[in-house]
């Protein structure tokens, strides 16, 4: 059963290995930075497009990535993610100042019972998810609210105006879920 296997192929890496880490580098903070800037934030949810295009940025740095001939290449690359990963996790969590890199900053969408609707518009909220998320912390009405603030993750987080916590903690449709 194993004689039938190329370990040499399996094992030995066909491409040198700086290159492996060169691309995988390069890659991921191409792709961190597309994510991270470009794609559009929806309150508590990650949608449609957003996978399409996450899904269709896979397919065509496949190539650029190279081709794994073997599994020291393929752990080799999947270490190098995952060390930028951390990377820019920990630099994040170490230096306050470059948090904007990782997280996106709150925005407020509701002051006073007010609706931001230059917020609103500038991150793509319309008014039904806006609502949908309220009604899911148990507020009918924007003017029961002292503030809302659409979070880095999505989700809306909402102080009512009388100061107690809204209906059963929810923070938006992924918590629902």
């Amino acid at each position: 059963m194993f004689e039938a296997v190329d370990w040499g192929s399996l094992l030995v890496p066909q491409n040198p290995l700086a290159e492996v880490i060169v691309r995988g580098t390069l890659i991921y903070l191409l792709l961190f930075l597309v994510l991270r800037f470009f794609l559009n934030r929806q309150a508590g949810a990650v949608g449609i497009p957003d996978i399409l295009v996450i899904v269709l940025i896979v397919e065509a740095t496949t190539d650029a990535m190279g081709k794994n001939g073997s599994v020291t290449e393929a752990a080799l690359l999947i270490g190098t993610v995952m060390a930028w990963s951390y990377g820019l996790q920990w630099l994040s969590f170490r230096v306050p100042r470059l948090r904007f890199l990782v997280s996106s900053p709150k925005v407020k969408l509701i002051e006073n019972g007010q609706v931001l609707r230059r917020n609103m518009r500038r991150e793509l909220v319309t008014d039904e998810e806006l609502m949908s998320l309220l009604r899911s912390q148990g507020i009918d009405d924007p003017k029961q609210v002292k503030s809302a603030y659409i979070e880095g993750s999505g989700d809306i987080s909402v102080t009512p105006l009388d100061g107690k916590p809204s209906g059963d903690g929810h923070k938006g449709a992924d918590a629902m879920a």
